[in-house]
């Protein structure tokens, strides 16, 4: 069965940015962000999105490096 909250958005990762602070793990309410194992080319481990994000900007908002755009969906 689908996920029946739907998702409002979506988000991409400037992961070559990233420092890897993980302030965005802990401020993701749908917990769809998880750190990688994998490091940029800064040598920082970056977020990767999973499945669920609802679009919030939670991790927009908290991130010192602005490494997340956010796309709101159009309703209709």
């Amino acid at each position: 069965m689908s996920d029946q909250r739907g998702s409002r958005g979506t988000l991409v990762i400037d992961t070559e940015r990233c420092k890897g602070c993980e302030l965005c793990i802990a401020a993701c309410p749908p917990g769809v962000l998880e750190m990688s194992s994998e490091v940029n080319e800064l040598g920082y481990r970056f977020p990767l999105l999973h499945e669920g994000c609802t679009g919030c900007t939670a991790c927009q908002m908290v991130c010192p490096d602005y490494v997340f755009d956010v796309y709101r969906f159009q309703r209709g």
